[in-house]
Formats: C-alpha cells, sequence, structure tokens
C-alpha cells in the first residue's frame, strides 16, 4: 500500500450529531472483486458494515459504483487515519447486477492506467539513461 489508486475515491456518510450526515470522500489503496482497502479518518469497527460509493474520475465523465454493502474486516492504525480491509457483501452471487458491472468497469480501467503508468515510469529510466 505505497500509493493511493489513481482517480478512484470512495464516498460515505456518517452521521454527525442526530439529524445530520456528512459525506466523507476516502482514498482507496487496493481494489479487486471481493474488496478494497481504504484509508480515512473515520472510525469504524471490525464487523461494522458500510455503504460505499466507489467513484472514478475520467476525462469526460465519472464511472460509478453505486451502494456497494462493505464489511469491515480489518483496522490498521496509521498517523491520525486508519486503513481499512472491507469485504463486498455481495447481494447477486453471479455478480450480473448493474453495480458489478460497474466495479468490474472501474477495475479494468484502473489496470489499464497502472500499466500505462508503470510503461511510462520504466521507459522513461531508460530513456534518460540513453541520454546519459
Amino acid at each position: 500500500m505505497n500509493e493511493a489508486l489513481p482517480d478512484l475515491v470512495a464516498r460515505f456518510r456518517v452521521k454527525q450529531g442526530l439529524f445530520r450526515k456528512e459525506t466523507v470522500e476516502a482514498a482507496l489503496y487496493e481494489l479487486d472483486g471481493y474488496g478494497c482497502v481504504m484509508k480515512t479518518d473515520k472510525l469504524f469497527n471490525p464487523g461494522d458494515t458500510v455503504l460505499l460509493d466507489l467513484v472514478m474520475d475520467m476525462p469526460f465523465d465519472e464511472i460509478r459504483a453505486e451502494n456497494l454493502s462493505g464489511l469491515v474486516t480489518e483496522r490498521r492504525k496509521h498517523c491520525s487515519n486508519f486503513f481499512y480491509s472491507i469485504d463486498f457483501v455481495e447481494s447477486d452471487p453471479n455478480g450480473t447486477s448493474s453495480a458489478s458491472e460497474k466495479l468490474r468497469r472501474i477495475r479494468e480501467v484502473l489496470s489499464k492506467k497502472q500499466s500505462l503508468k508503470s510503461r511510462r515510469s520504466s521507459g522513461s529510466v531508460s530513456g534518460f539513461r540513453q541520454m546519459a
């Protein structure tokens, strides 16, 4: 978990007082078909359920996987924040729901972005070596 995933955040709502709720954005550090790892300063306990909207910011639009139910399975403290391992609670075992399709699309785009980024960073190093 060295750096946050590019252009991807998790949004969720937490209770602020008796009648108010606050929308919070948290960085994601891992994402797969079964769950994610997010970093936030909000406090959850293992066993808590959280309702997430995953939002990937694209140049012309956003890809959104909304209302993903997640179970907090692990909490690790890091400075004033916490890393939470969250397992998605799949209501559709076949993965054919709209949210499952959007989540699959986010993972595909993320994979492509990460492979392009790794090629760019390794290509620039070899380019500098050739110049020297």
